[in-house]
């Protein structure tokens, strides 16, 4: 049995915490920073003392947020005018008749603008390792991808695989229509809470991959798939595909594309392995179709096997020294250890349908730490290659410097003082893009004001300095325009 989140249950629910200030806001503002930093470290106690004093909104953080037992009256003046008994059956809340005492049976907490979200009770929450049709709540992987996810007005969007339902909430800011597919019952039946507690009209269809949308596209796709690498079976839902290696990954970008209507964007989460004597890049780059998409592959971690194993043991709630973690981590490491994989690669694949046959494909290493969101980047990152597409010849274009571009010098002590080490340029804002490059290099970026083409610049250049190679700068130009540190005039 799969609880039945209806419309009208959904509404009381709503208006419930409304009245009661259980948003994003309100349970910042009750808890104060401390205890709600506290509490985003899995730390508990601080949030429980200030939510004492708060009345019905404290009562709804300690059931919800805690996973207390709370008394059965203080519940029912929480969540007035909700049909507890209607709650109980349908998993909302779960009792404890004897002791007169409520516990919360889901995951039901604010998220963002004033949304809130309906998922399963994590692990900590459940006092031990979650079943295997667990519907994962709103985490690091979710966020990382709404933070990614291009945000332009479109007329369609697909969230494949929606789990709890988080990136069509977000979709629900920018698309005029959105579709929810899942393979889960679970999963598809939670989601349709979270839509509806949230008063959104959003269509959910059931099945696997793409098959619940054969024949259909759309402007826009999300998908945060169950990209977890190792032997293809299925010990969760919501990450195990039942594919071996990476080849979930490798499935849904290979498809993808067809999905998409003409300049439409797919964007997801994907992991690969590294092997041993191979190269990560034409891995991922051998996932495409041929011809007519525009990629970019953005690596934002490796991780090695033993980290990766313990790592994914740890978010399902099974302790790795127990009998069951030692048996999981054994198989898992052996399947490693026999496919040669030294490594898996994590990151954010944006994908764009084109009628070019010459599609720009790039992968990129963005493993140092930044706090901007990926999304406006990924969308600046489009509008360049569409703007290279359009204009072939850079020589006769006029450039200037990204205000937020450095050039940094790095020089280490000689015997005739500082002699200069390395040279980069550095974008400050964004992913932080660095460039090193040559003395010949700088110059030429240096006099990117707008106001000469760059065959001028060129030319002066090797007036001033000697012989300049054009057509090795150009590469170069590319990508500085590319990572939006050169601007087009």
């Amino acid at each position: 049995m799969h609880p039945d989140l209806s419309a009208d249950l959904c509404a009381r629910l709503r208006e419930a915490f409304l009245n009661a200030g259980y948003t994003a806001d309100g349970v910042v503002d009750a808890l104060g920073p401390q205890a709600h930093a506290a509490l985003g470290r899995g730390e508990p106690e601080p949030a429980r003392r200030a939510s004492r004093d708060a009345g019905p909104l404290g009562t709804l953080i300690r059931l919800f947020l805690l996973g207390d037992q709370e008394a059965e009256q203080d519940v029912r003046k929480a969540l007035d005018g909700v049909d507890i008994n209607d709650a109980v059956k349908n998993e909302v809340l779960t009792a404890d008749r004897s002791a007169g005492d409520l516990k919360a049976g889901l995951d039901v907490r604010p998220y963002e603008d004033n949304w809130w979200v309906i998922a399963d009770l994590d692990s900590d929450l459940r006092g031990g390792a979650v079943p295997e049709d667990h519907v994962l709540g709103v985490g690091h992987a979710s966020i990382s991808l709404a933070r990614a996810t291009k945000r332009t007005p479109v007329g369609t969007v697909l969230d494949l695989g929606t789990g709890c339902g988080v990136q069509a909430l977000h979709a629900s800011t920018h698309a005029e229509r959105i579709t929810a597919t899942d393979l889960s019952e679970r999963a598809l039946r939670l989601a349709q809470g979270t839509f509806r507690i949230n008063g959104l009209d959003v269509e959910t269809l059931q099945g696997e991959w793409f098959g619940p949308v054969r024949n259909r596209r759309f402007d826009q796709v999300v998908c945060n798939p169950p990209f977890v690498v190792g032997p293809p079976r299925v010990d969760y839902v919501y990450r195990d595909s039942g594919l071996a290696g990476d080849d979930a990954s490798a499935l849904v970008i290979r498809q993808l594309p067809a999905f998409l209507n003409e300049g439409g964007v797919g964007q997801l989460l994907a992991s690969w392995v590294h092997r041993k004597g191979e190269d990560w890049e034409e891995r991922v780059s051998g996932w495409l179709p041929r011809g007519g998409i525009d990629a970019w592959f953005v690596q934002r971690d490796i991780a090695e096997p033993a980290l990766y194993v313990g790592t994914w043991l740890k978010d399902a709630g099974v302790d790795a020294r127990s009998p069951e973690g030692r048996q999981k981590a054994a198989a898992w490491l052996d399947w490693f250890e026999e496919n040669d994989v030294q490594g898996v690669g994590f990151g954010y694949v944006t994908l764009r349908r084109t009628d070019e046959m010459h599609s720009q494909v790039v992968c990129e290493d963005l493993r140092h730490a930044y706090d901007d969101p990926l999304g406006p980047e990924a969308a600046r990152w489009l509008d360049n290659v569409a703007w290279l597409r359009a204009n072939p010849d850079l020589l006769g274009q006029r450039f200037r410097v990204a205000d937020t571009v450095l050039l940094e010098e790095v020089s280490e002590p000689g015997d005739e003082g500082w002699r200069k080490v390395v040279a980069r340029l550095h974008r400050t804002d964004g992913p932080g893009w660095q460039h090193e490059v040559d003395e010949a290099t700088a110059k030429l970026v240096a006099g990117c004001n707008g106001a000469l083409p760059l065959e001028d610049l060129l030319a002066l250049l090797e007036f001033a300095y000697g012989e300049i190679d054009a057509e090795a700068a150009l590469p170069i130009v590319r990508d500085l325009i590319r990572h939006g540190m050169l601007i087009p005039a």
